[in-house]
């Protein structure tokens, strides 16, 4: 069994085959997706967070619309930049999220993608430390997220204050208990999926990640899951381990499927660089009639050692045509997987 969820870059632009021409068409059908979603059978919403860019931003008031509207879907993030963050406002909102929800986000951190614009952080009034890189920056804005979600009281309360105050230091409010344990990383690398571990995250890994030895991308990952299960069992953790990979799948089952993504039939994985100095693998898609999709699924190892699978969708198409991607998956490939 597996938990299945779709990841939504939230693309708009005023095109006119796009669905989503504005921001608040993307808005709209991302709550509108991810209720229908949910009455289909689907684990999880989650969605990228990109800045500078006609993609979902900021993440929290969608989360909570979403959360509002459903009752049992995870509602998750892959991944929100820690670059561009304060942490202490972070804890703030994804706390009144969570309460909204009813403690169903999982919420997806990390250093952050390659970027719109050059180091767009600093917009946001960042900067790293002195002897600091920015993925340091990144690093240390996660770790004090992580600190702060544990509800402990750490400000010294004023001795005249507006209303009064409970004994002690006092924490962030509203505090969501159990949110600190439902946080995961996502990791390019095996060193920072190890970090994640150690660091009690669980971890995301998307369709790329740096190249370390030239295979090809499922076995890379797939030593990467590994890596981070050794190294949460070495740390002693008293929870268990979650793990999710995303991955572009589509089952050809209609005329419709077959115009929009037949072509990527024969896709294979490609090297490249996203950063200058960063040689970097990325997954192929997977589009095929259901038996042949069945049977190159079954051979990506990476796929087998995670316990979620995340399906990218092309949110542009509209709400109706994506369901239906995703309940082809459920009904066609899914149950003969093993995954239902």
């Amino acid at each position: 069994m597996k938990k299945i969820g779709f990841l939504s870059f939230g693309h708009w632009s005023d095109h006119p085959s796009y669905a989503t021409r504005s921001a608040g068409d993307t808005l709209l059908q991302s709550i509108e997706l991810a209720v229908a979603a949910e009455e289909i059978g689907l684990d999880g919403a989650y969605f990228r967070v990109h800045h500078f860019a006609r993609q979902l931003a900021s993440p929290f008031p969608l989360l909570s619309a979403i959360g509002a509207k459903t009752s049992k879907i995870e509602i998750g993030t892959g991944v929100i930049d820690m670059r561009y963050e304060n942490p202490m406002y972070m804890v703030e909102d994804a706390g009144s999220a969570d309460l909204i929800s009813g403690g169903r986000l999982q919420l997806g951190i990390s250093r952050g993608s390659p970027e719109q614009v050059i180091e767009g952080w600093r917009y946001f009034g960042y900067a790293p430390a002195e002897g600091e890189s920015d993925a340091d920056m990144g690093r240390r804005k996660a770790l004090e997220f992580l600190d702060k979600l544990k509800g402990k009281g750490f400000a010294q309360p004023n001795p005249y204050p507006m209303f009064p105050n409970p004994p002690g230091l006092l924490r962030l409010e509203p505090h969501s208990e159990g949110l600190r344990e439902r946080i995961w990383w996502g990791a390019a690398s095996n060193a920072t999926a190890v970090w994640a571990a150690e660091n009690a995250m669980h971890l995301q890994s998307s369709t790329l990640k740096f190249d370390e030895s030239g295979e090809p991308f499922h076995i890379q990952q797939a030593k990467q899951i590994r890596l981070y299960k050794e190294a949460w069992k070495k740390a002693g953790h008293q929870r268990e381990q979650r793990v999710s990979v995303s991955r572009s799948i589509f089952a050809l089952v209609t005329d419709q499927d077959r115009y929009y993504f037949g072509q990527q039939a024969k896709g294979s994985d490609s090297f490249g660089y996203i950063e200058p100095d960063k040689r970097a693998v990325f997954g192929k898609s997977y589009a095929a009639e259901p038996d042949q999709l069945i049977r190159e699924l079954a051979q990506d190892e990476a796929i087998q050692e995670a316990d979620t699978v995340l399906l990218t969708i092309p949110n542009t198409l509209g709400v109706d045509y994506n369901v239906h991607v995703l309940s082809a998956i459920l009904k066609y490939v899914a149950p003969a997987l093993g995954w239902r």
